[in-house]
Formats: structure tokens, sequence, C-alpha cells
């Protein structure tokens, strides 16, 4: 368990979970700067939710190139909570980097409807489910900031950790759209640790996280699970190898271990690039594969 420095209890870290946020900062920083330069960039985009994720990511943004270089786009839909917003707004402060908040409200109600009117999705848009309302303003606010991207000349970076894309909890083609990922590899409980190290506010670190997709919408209510159980399900059952029965005799209950399975193997597609029919004698993505850092393809 970290503590706050009240001495409060701040969230709770697996023992095997535990890294040595040192080591993880350089890493990360040396990799952020990488990508940017294989790329032929200098700055960089994070669309800023107010959740942990997305602040320890503009916290690593800011440490590796500098905030002046750092555009953080805050772009709340009407449902979203007042604390998200400020939230967000108070790293913008803490690290002195440019922002601009971009209300989505406006173009989700311009498909869906609002207030009994249809929208561009026609009358059934107007009972859409909170899922898929969910998933198109991930999709929007992917689209701001590509759009945004091209003023600012800057590169996307992820803000999705290894737990939501393991189980599949991320929007194809939305959150989980990027140039890069800096806390790809980082368990939530990691994130939360490398944020507390880092100095990411601790009422972010501590608040129950949530895709704000209604009022009182919370992650671990909504998929029943609780992030530091998943946290070292997932350790033993990805990075360990560790089969279903040794799962069950570690003392995970069978259940979950089935119903973890099965969203690791189904959300499979959302993690690949999609598949290509091969037709000719070099096919790119099946046989003709360069690095990111070819020679030559750094923009001039």
């Amino acid at each position: 368990m970290s503590t706050a420095a009240d001495g409060a209890a701040l969230f709770e870290l697996p023992d095997e979970l535990a890294i040595d946020t040192d080591i993880a900062r350089r890493v990360i920083d040396e990799f952020i700067r990488a990508q940017l330069g294989q790329a032929g960039f200098e700055r960089a985009l994070v669309g800023l939710s107010g959740g942990v994720d997305s602040a320890l990511v503009a916290y690593l943004v800011a440490e590796a190139i500098g905030p002046e270089r750092l555009l953080c786009l805050l772009m709340p839909y009407r449902t979203s909570a007042p604390a998200s917003v400020a939230d967000a707004r108070e790293v913008v402060r803490r690290l002195g980097c440019a922002s601009e908040l971009i209300e989505i409200t406006p173009i989700v109600d311009g498909f869906f409807g609002h207030d009994g009117e249809p929208g561009a999705a026609g009358p059934e848009g107007l009972t859409a489910s909170s899922v898929r309302r969910g998933n198109f303003m991930a999709r929007i606010r992917m689209a701001v900031l590509y759009d945004r991207s091209v003023t600012w000349s800057g590169l996307v970076v992820g803000t999705g950790n290894k737990t939501e894309s393991l189980i599949g909890y991320t929007t194809i083609f939305g959150d989980a759209a990027c140039a890069f990922n800096p806390i790809g590899d980082l368990y939530k409980s990691q994130v939360r640790q490398l944020g507390q190290a880092i100095g990411v506010p601790e009422a972010i670190i501590r608040k129950a996280p949530s895709a704000d997709l209604w009022p009182g919408q919370t992650d671990e209510t909504e998929a029943g699970f609780s992030y530091p159980v998943l946290d070292r399900l997932l350790y033993w059952m990805i990075d360990r190898r560790r089969s279903t029965d040794e799962l069950v005799a570690m003392g995970f209950a069978a259940p979950l271990v089935g119903r973890v399975e099965r969203m690791v193997a189904g959300s499979e597609f959302k993690r690949q690039v999609p598949p290509v029919a091969k037709l000719g004698p070099r096919t790119t993505g099946i046989d003709y594969l360069y690095p990111r850092r070819r020679p030559g393809s750094a923009r001039r």
C-alpha cells in the first residue's frame, strides 16, 4: 500500500508489480525523444482527461522534451464531470504547458441528436447506448487531436495502459490510436506508482478510474473488478505465462481467471495492425518490413 504525504492510503501496489521508478523514467524519457526524433518532430500533443493515465503521460512528455513543446487538449462532453476538467487544468497549471479546451458536445449531439431532436444518425441515434456513445466520443476526441496536430506540428502521444490494452478496455481508432505510447507497458498499479514518483497530483492518483461515460461511472464498478487484483492476475498470466490451473492454485478465483482469459483473447484484434490479403511479391506488414528508424524516414 502506497501512502500520501499526509500518511493516508493513496493506492494499493501489489509487491510483484513494484518497479524502479527512476529507471522507468529514464527509459520512457529516452523513448519519447527517440520516437519524436525518428519521425522528425519536436512537439507533442496529449489528450488530457483529468485521469491518472493522461496526467502521467503529460508529465513524462514535459520532462522529456520540455513543457513548451507540449500541447494538452481538454475535450469534455456536456455530461463530463466538472472535477475532470478541474483536475486536467491543475496538471496544465503545474506543468506550465500550452492547453486548449475544445467542447465535443456539438459534434456528438450533432450525430446522435439531443432533447428529442434527431441528429445525423437519424431517429435511432436518440436511443444509442452509453457504450456506443462512449466509443463515438473517444473517436471524436482522437479526430480532434489529430486535426490539431497539424497546426501544432506535433505527434499525438498515447495514454493507454497495459491493463486496459490486454483486456480490450479501449476504443479501437479512439483512445487506442496514437503515434506512440510511453505507458503501454505499465499496468494500472504501476501507472499510479510512477505518477506518484513524478509528481502527479495526489487527488488524481487517488480517485477511482473512470471513462466518464456517464455521471458516477467508474471502471471497476462497471466491469466488476479491482485493478490491483486484475493487474496481479494479468502479470502472472501474461508476463509469467502461468497456466489456468496454476493461476487458480495461486488463489485467483476460477471464474475470474476464465473471464479475463476470454477478454484477452477476444480483444487481440485491437492490439494488431489490420491484416492484409497478400497478392503481390512483397506486402506491407508481412514481408515488406522496416523499423521506424529506417534511414531517410525522418522528416526534413
